[in-house]
């Protein structure tokens, strides 16, 4: 290749030859937030916080505070075992009565990992979309209010 120095090839290669990757799995809702990090196939478990093991009162657990502590946590802990890069897949409820948005903890959660030093590929949406399953609550005319 000409007009690229070989010298700063060579540092780009061994920078991606240096990437270990693994999966953040944030399940976000509007009473919790769960981060669970896993290896590149999810089936073995590295580092798994929830809200409610890093705060004390129920109303925080879905806090954008709970929320990065957990991050910080679960991060460290993946930091220990060789993690330096990391997919993002958020979940929210879903489903055919929940929210199909994710709460207010997963994008302190995101930010709060990249800011540990973790190299952020992927960010994807896995909250599950019903195809007309289950029938909604509410009766035939529907939520009076």
């Amino acid at each position: 290749m000409r007009g690229t120095k070989p010298e700063y090839r060579s540092r780009q290669q061994n920078y991606s030859q240096n990437l270990k990757w693994g999966i953040a799995h944030i399940y976000a809702t509007y009473n919790n937030t769960i981060i669970h990090i896993t290896d590149m196939t999810g089936t073995e478990t590295i580092a798994i916080v929830s809200g409610g093991m890093v705060v004390k009162s129920d109303r925080m657990e879905s806090s954008p505070t709970a929320a990065m502590s957990c991050a910080k946590k679960a991060g460290e802990t993946a930091m220990e075992k060789g993690i330096n890069a990391l997919h993002v897949k958020m979940k929210a409820k879903g489903g055919h009565n929940g929210p199909m948005n994710v709460g207010p903890g997963a994008q302190a959660a995101i930010r709060s990992l990249s800011r540990m030093g973790f190299k952020i590929g992927i960010i994807e949406d896995v909250t599950t979309i019903p195809h007309d399953g289950c029938r909604k609550k509410g009766g035939r005319r529907g939520r009076r209010v």
